[in-house]
């Protein structure tokens, strides 16, 4: 559905909002229009918005966020709170749980696997599992999955995602009681729903599995191995993979979650024995480290993670127009750009960088609200003049009595398709299929 706003938007307001470092002048003049360039795919009346005002229509508690520009990263800024009851605000260093996100760093531990020939990617992923098998049955039609397949979300398993995670004081299951859906696992079983290769379907069980491999394979915890062989080489040395939730004052370095409404979530204290599908914990400004160094190992230059067929592998579709293994692509009028959001219960998250040229921007919000992280990427996009991205539409409004616009609320049919007109608190909303 198309949503395109047709009357004047409310202006709302906080005033907690912290910078954590101080830049060069130039620098400080592109974070301001940044912070004052919001929108989406119109402007009202010539104006765009401001950071803080759409924090707070969308009642997000925090936001963080880190700018790539030409392979560096250039200025990152912390909004808002981390823990709003504690008064506690969000710093560059705060560290929140961008859910599938994890899926990307997750992609780069197997394929360093396979860049040391520890392992195969395009081999049928039994041959890896130890403690586990994966059991193929009739819907696979004889046809093996692979770890490409896996990465890819082409292996034609189920089990989307939707995590809900376990009470740290109950029991825990296993991976292969998660894989095979028994108690005390709290998810279905990972199973085959058509034969590999034939589609793409996102898959956070598939995810799991290639985890599984990890561990099996390496005879290390998933924890461990993500550090020590992607996480520390990066440069993400304060990030990490856990199933278990924070304890004690190490609460102090983390965003607590929220709901739309506003309200801390529970879910922040779960533990997720799924890591590998949204087990990370990290910052914008060490994630940014994840998107540079697969635009420079794309261009050969040398880092330390993995080469350039690998990148080639992360930033190039595979049997799907747009999903990578680990990844996904955008193609905005012929630039193209990789990708991957997220959405645990309580945050919000999305990275996105060029193919080419070393652009990108990270994003991150303690609230089940993820809009304004789009609302900043055009604006980034348009501050930097970003290749591809389309100008907004300059929309003039006027204002009506609320009884006129009453009359206008219901179903149409426009252009031969269904449409709706609605009234939101801020005013009418005109909806119809893409």
């Amino acid at each position: 559905m198309k949503k395109i706003l047709v009357s004047i938007s409310l202006c709302l307001s906080i005033g907690s909002l912290w910078a954590q470092s101080s830049y060069s002048i130039e620098i400080e003049a592109q974070i301001k229009q940044v912070e004052n360039n919001l929108f989406s795919r119109i402007i009202l009346n010539g104006k765009a918005d401001n950071i803080v005002d759409r924090m707070a229509y969308y009642k997000v508690k925090g936001l963080s966020i880190a700018v790539v520009n030409n392979y560096e990263v250039i200025w990152a800024k912390g909004y808002g709170w981390a823990d709003e009851k504690e008064k506690r605000p969000i710093t560059t260093s705060t560290l929140f749980k961008p859910g599938s996100i994890s899926k990307s760093l997750n992609a780069v531990g197997v394929l360093k696997l396979a860049q040391e020939n520890k392992l195969d990617i395009y081999k049928d992923i039994n041959e890896y599992l130890k403690s586990w098998k994966f059991p193929y049955d009739s819907l696979s039609k004889g046809k093996k999955i692979t770890l490409a397949n896996l990465l890819s979300h082409t292996a034609g398993l189920s089990v989307y995602g939707g995590f809900p995670g376990y009470d740290a004081k109950g029991k825990i299951p296993t991976i292969p009681q998660i894989l095979d859906g028994v108690a005390p696992a709290n998810t279905p079983a990972v199973r085959s729903l058509f034969e590999p290769g034939l589609q793409f379907q996102y898959s956070g069980g598939g995810t799991i599995i290639s985890q599984l491999i990890i561990t099996d394979l390496t005879k290390q915890p998933y924890e461990k191995f993500m550090f020590d062989s992607v996480l520390k080489p990066i440069g993400m040395t304060n990030s990490f993979y856990s199933a278990a939730p924070p304890k004690g004052k190490e609460l102090n370095k983390y965003a607590m979650g929220y709901t739309k409404e506003g309200e801390k979530v529970d879910a922040t204290f779960q533990v997720y024995p799924e890591q590998a599908a949204l087990g990370l914990w990290t910052t914008p400004t060490e994630l940014s480290n994840y998107v540079i160094a697969t635009q420079l190992a794309y261009i050969e230059k040398p880092v330390k993670v993995i080469n350039q067929n690998m990148a080639q592998l992360l930033l190039t579709p595979y049997l799907d127009n747009s999903a990578t293994m680990g990844a996904f692509i955008g193609d905005r009028n012929g630039e193209k750009y990789f990708f991957h959001d997220a959405g645990n219960e309580g945050y919000r998250g999305l990275y996105y960088g060029s193919v080419e040229g070393g652009n990108g921007v990270v994003v991150f919000v303690n609230s089940d609200d993820g809009n304004i992280i789009l609302e900043l990427l055009n604006s980034v996009a348009s501050v930097y003049n970003w290749k591809g991205f389309d100008k907004p539409i300059n929309v003039s409004t006027i204002e009506i009595p609320e009884s006129t616009g009453e009359k206008y609320t219901g179903v149409y049919l426009y252009d031969g398709k269904i449409s709706e007109v609605t009234k939101e608190k801020d005013g009418l909303y005109f909806w119809t299929a893409n």
